[in-house]
C-alpha cells in the first residue's frame, strides 16, 4: 500500500515538472520579449539590459519612423473585426442549417473545411494569380479579407458543430408549445442559449485573422497589415522597437481574450441566477 502511495506521489510530480517545463517553453520566450520591450534608452536587441524605459513604445508612434505602424495597425485590426463579424454570421447560419440532414450534407462539409489542409501559402499564391488572371489588384480588403475566410471559417465551423451538438432540442420544442413562431424561437431561444458558443467563434475569427500572415502576404496590396509589417521589420530593424511592438500586439490579443471570456462568464452567471430564481 505504502508503495503504491508513494508511485502515484513521484508520477505526480513528475507530471507537474513536465508540465512545468511545457509552460516554460511555451511563455518563456514571450517573457525575454516582453522584458527586452522595457530596455533603456541605449539599450541593445540582447542582454543585459541597460536601463529600464519606456522610449521603444514611444518610438514606434514617432514622426520619423519610415514604417506605418499605427496604419498597419489599424488595418489589421479592422480586418479582424470584419473577418470575425463574417465568420460569426455564415458559420452560425452553416451550424443551423446542418442540424437537419440532407443530401449531399457531409460532401459539403468536408469541402468547407478542405482548406485547412491546404498551406496558407499557396491558398495566398492561387488567390493571387486567380486576381491577376481576372485583372483585378490585390487589397487587404478584398483579396486579403477572401483568403483570411478561408482559414477562420473552418474552424469557426467545427466549433459551431461542437456547440450546437451539445444543445437541447426540447427548450426550442417547449417555445413552441407556447406559440412561438420559427423567427420568435431562434431570436429568443437558440441564439441566447448559443450565445457563449458565438462569442467563441468571433474569438476564434478575430485572433486568427489579426496574427495571419502565409495567407495575406500575397493578397494584401500594395500595404502591410501589422503581421506583415512585423516581418519587414525583422529583415531591417536593429533596435528594441520591434519587441516593444511584440508586446503591444499581444497585449492586445490578451485584451480581446479577456473581454471574450469575461461575457462568457458573465452570460453563464446570469444564467445561474435566472435558474435559481426560478427554482
Amino acid at each position: 500500500m505504502h508503495a503504491s502511495a508513494s508511485k502515484r506521489e513521484w508520477t505526480f510530480y513528475a507530471l507537474a515538472a513536465f508540465f512545468a517545463l511545457y509552460v516554460l517553453f511555451v511563455y518563456g520566450p514571450m517573457v525575454v520579449i516582453y522584458m527586452l520591450s522595457f530596455q533603456g534608452r541605449d539599450g541593445g536587441m540582447t542582454f543585459p539590459m541597460n536601463g529600464v524605459s519606456t522610449h521603444w513604445f514611444a518610438d514606434l508612434v514617432s514622426p520619423g519612423r519610415a514604417e506605418d505602424i499605427p496604419g498597419s495597425f489599424r488595418r489589421s485590426l479592422l480586418l479582424a473585426v470584419i473577418v470575425g463579424l463574417i465568420t460569426v454570421v455564415l458559420c452560425v447560419a452553416a451550424g443551423l442549417g446542418f442540424r437537419r440532414r440532407f443530401r449531399g450534407s457531409a460532401i459539403l462539409f468536408y469541402t468547407a473545411i478542405a482548406s485547412l489542409v491546404m498551406p496558407g501559402l499557396f491558398v495566398g499564391l492561387g488567390v493571387s494569380l486567380l486576381f491577376r488572371l481576372l485583372g483585378w489588384t490585390t487589397d487587404w480588403r478584398i483579396s486579403g479579407l477572401f483568403t483570411q475566410l478561408t482559414w477562420t471559417l473552418p474552424f469557426g465551423l467545427l466549433v459551431m458543430f461542437a456547440v450546437i451538438g451539445r444543445f437541447n432540442r426540447s427548450w426550442e420544442e417547449a417555445a413552441t408549445d407556447l406559440g412561438a413562431t420559427s423567427w420568435q424561437r431562434t431570436r429568443e431561444v437558440t441564439l441566447p442559449i448559443l450565445l457563449p458558443g458565438i462569442i467563441g467563434v468571433a474569438l476564434f475569427g478575430f485572433t486568427l485573422s489579426y496574427d495571419e500572415f502565409a495567407r495575406t502576404v500575397l493578397t494584401a496590396g500594395a500595404v502591410n497589415t501589422l503581421p506583415l509589417q512585423i516581418w519587414a521589420m525583422t529583415t531591417n530593424i536593429t533596435s528594441p522597437a520591434l519587441y516593444a511592438l511584440g508586446t503591444v500586439t499581444t497585449a492586445v490579443s490578451f485584451v480581446v481574450i479577456a473581454l471574450a471570456l469575461g461575457s462568457i462568464a458573465l452570460i453563464q452567471r446570469r444564467r445561474s441566477r435566472r435558474n435559481a430564481a426560478g427554482e
